[in-house]
């Protein structure tokens, strides 16, 4: 059964403001432990990678997250927050665990060219982005 008659897609700013929640908390948690890992220089560094905990805090650990979040909850917490959830587009149910994983690889092919991906979500008619369309998700008002 369909659940997505009816329902309200959530737009353009009220996701920017739901990830600019979600990229604060994310700081709040990680910064600390950088901090304790590789001392105050590490935030004065201009590296890409500063090793290995680099890698796992800055780049694995929010992937996980933000997947788990969005399998278990249907939303990360800026999302919930903002009263808005990922749901599949065709049953309306939560986002399964490939839908997920497509959807936060599709962030980078959102986002490589000029944002257009991301921009997409405020012109489109059910205000996906790309990697919405790839992963087969919309983002409604919950």
């Amino acid at each position: 059964m369909n659940k997505l008659n009816n329902v309200e897609y959530a737009g353009f700013w009220i996701r920017v403001g739901a990830s600019i929640i979600d990229t604060f908390i994310l700081l709040l948690v990680t910064s600390p432990i950088l901090y304790t890992i590789y001392g105050k220089e590490y935030f004065k560094s201009e590296g890409l990678i500063a090793g290995y905990w680099d890698i796992i805090i800055k780049w694995i650990f929010p992937a996980v997250a933000v997947i788990v979040f969005w399998i278990y909850k249907s939303a990360t917490p800026g999302k919930m927050i903002m009263g808005i959830k990922i749901v599949d587009m065709k049953t309306g149910n939560p986002p399964s665990p490939s839908q997920s994983i497509i959807r936060y690889l599709g962030y980078y092919v959102s986002m490589i060219p000029l944002m257009l991906g991301i921009i997409w979500v405020a012109f489109d008619e059910k205000k996906q982005g790309w990697h919405d369309k790839l992963a087969g998700t919309v983002v409604i008002k919950d």
